[in-house]
């Protein structure tokens, strides 16, 4: 039997109990008020002490508690209700959680906080069944837009639409946006659908050459779509009306209050603006952070913190280390580099969103300021030439160069990776960042895109970690839903959220609970090099907590995904309840 885990000698007591009963929206907890010792004797102190639960540690042994001490804003004491017996009385608040389930605080491991905000300020296409209800919903949001002023939203999804899976074009919306630039985001937010005016514009037309990294698609004729992937989408961005740093900022307050309200206690943002770090810095400063967040700034801003310098906060709520790369595009937009063509395409994808002439210094500054780099690579030829690349960087560099050999460099996406190149990850201890959402929404297009025999090494989950390696879980939010259930149900199932799964997905590839646990857990703190502070519910970690009313490592699927997130802790402080202690 698991022993107590707790920083004082106790010798046992008894109390006399009071109670009081909250009941708030459906979920009924026990708030109850410390307890006085019948005896004369010393009692732990805490700040709050939660009891009657299931608890999940996702330490090494993952094994089940039933109660939890905070002091100040770290974890004092895991151990069953009984052992918590003495806790009673020393403790500030104390609380009857009736079988609420508490994890480890949830990490998204690959986010990007401030579209996730902004998403509840614009238009959202996410969801919607066809192609024709997403050109209506356009067309309404549309009607509102004064003439002249542009027409924003994302999230449309052809994947996942029941009448027409094709790529919307701007001949879809030029008839009611005549006066009107349109820019829209596909969902993977590295492709987007511009209408005609737009276009003129940004003076793109059908003798504009493709700049490297990017396109402005075509039809047979040559004539210009309006579907643009990657580096094209720079030529728009660079006219959009700016956004004021209160805006900004309030995207980026916005994002986290979505965040706790799912249980998230830290994301991991992949490519943060040096404009954005600046205003989340302020926000933290004002004590206006309800999360965590661990930061990547694009390799466009490297230069910036390589003179700046890696930066974290004495509560752990805002760390600056990462570099963020981007390499190639997306599998649903036939952007991701592929070593051989599309199955469905006479083409293999594109690559150089970032050349090697601009990474390599990127890379050896990275080495000598002791900075990470989280690259974004989705097709194989990516990952093996991006795989290449550190290695030739790593080899260009003395060692006696480098600020530490601990360097925990990420492939984020990491979509299609074949066995001996899982093998390089090995040797090469570089972390995968993988996002199980994706793969369950790829099972619409993946298998005509791959072919068969490239679906055997698409989404490796399980051979990774058979493997050795700690993968990383995340949502990639705003281009998902970024939701922990979805992530962790997804991980465990490799099935649609109806429970479908495609010929031939390899369901043998999705991972054990404790895994998918650790996924969101402890393995996205050791990719941010905090595991010894946090991912695990262990004693003088901080008091990073995520509580459901379900039990993901026991209950059906299908239950996880309707779970309610009935409190969300970050430090020991309450980011979010559904109760009211």
């Amino acid at each position: 039997m698991k022993s107590t885990h707790n920083v004082f000698g106790l010798k046992a007591l008894t109390f006399v109990p009071t109670v009081m009963l909250t009941i708030v929206l459906g979920v009924t907890v026990t708030v109850v008020a410390p307890l006085k010792a019948k005896e004369t004797g010393a009692c732990p102190v805490s700040d709050l002490l939660i009891y009657n639960s299931t608890v999940y540690t996702a330490d090494d042994d993952n094994w089940r508690a039933q109660a939890v001490a905070i002091a100040d804003d770290r974890i004092a004491f895991v151990g069953s209700n009984e052992q918590a017996g003495p806790w009673h009385c020393g403790a500030k608040k104390v609380m009857d959680l009736q079988g609420s389930v508490v994890y480890p605080g949830f990490t998204d491991g690959h986010q990007h906080l401030e579209g996730v905000g902004k998403r509840t300020r614009t238009l959202s296409l996410f969801g919607i069944p066809t192609r024709a209800d997403t050109i209506e919903r356009i067309r309404d949001w549309a009607s509102s837009v004064p003439e002249g002023n542009w027409v924003l939203g994302r999230g449309w999804i052809e994947r996942e639409w029941t009448d027409d899976q094709r790529f919307l074009t701007r001949w879809d919306v030029d008839t009611f946006t005549t006066d009107k630039p349109l820019y829209m985001p596909r969902a993977d937010g590295v492709s987007a659908l511009v209408n005609s005016k737009a276009l003129e514009l940004a003076g793109v037309d059908a003798s504009t050459p493709d700049p490297e990294g990017g396109r402005f698609e075509r039809d047979d004729q040559g004539n210009l779509t309006g579907y643009v992937l990657a580096r094209a989408m720079d030529r728009f961005r660079a006219i959009l009306p700016p956004e004021t740093d209160e805006y900004i900022k309030e995207n980026l307050r916005r994002g986290m209050q979505a965040n706790v309200a799912m249980g998230w206690t830290q994301t991991h943002d992949a490519g943060m603006s040096w404009r954005e770090v600046r205003l989340l810095r302020e926000l933290h400063a004002s004590s206006d952070m309800a999360h965590r967040v661990y930061i990547a700034v694009p390799i466009a801003e490297a230069q910036s913190l390589i003179e700046h310098g890696t930066e974290q906060s004495g509560d752990g709520f805002f760390e600056l280390r990462g570099i963020k790369v981007f390499i190639d595009g997306t599998l649903g937009s036939r952007g991701a580099a592929l070593i051989d063509n599309y199955s469905d395409a006479e083409h293999n994808g594109f690559m150089n969103r970032t050349t090697p002439e601009e990474l390599m210094p990127v890379l050896e500054a990275a080495l000598r300021d002791g900075l990470q780099v989280m690259t974004h690579v989705i097709g194989d030829r990516a990952l093996r030439s991006t795989l290449d690349w550190y290695s030739d960087a790593w080899d260009g560099l003395p060692k006696d160069q480098w600020k530490t050999d601990d360097l925990r460099w990420r492939l984020e996406h990491a979509q299609i990776i074949p066995p001996a190149d899982q093998q390089r990850l090995v040797d090469m201890q570089v972390i995968p960042s993988m996002q199980p959402s994706h793969a369950i929404g790829d099972l619409n297009f993946a298998p005509a895109r791959l072919g068969e025999a490239r679906l055997k090494y698409a989404y490796p989950w399980q051979p990774l970690i058979n493997r050795g390696l700690k993968i990383v879980a995340g949502s990639d939010a705003p281009v998902e839903a970024g939701d922990p259930r979805i992530e962790f149900y997804a991980a465990i199932t490799r099935q649609r959220l109806d429970g479908s799964q495609g010929e031939g997905w390899h369901p043998e590839f999705a991972v054990s609970r404790p895994d998918a646990l650790r996924m969101l857990t402890l393995w996205p703190a050791y990719a941010a090099f905090q595991e010894k502070q946090r991912g695990s519910i262990s004693v003088g970690k901080l008091a990073d907590l995520t509580v459901f009313d379900t039990d993901f490592i026991q209950a059906d699927p299908a239950d996880i995904l309707r779970a309610t997130t009935v409190m969300t802790m970050v430090g020991g402080r309450i980011s979010y309840a559904r109760i009211h202690p």
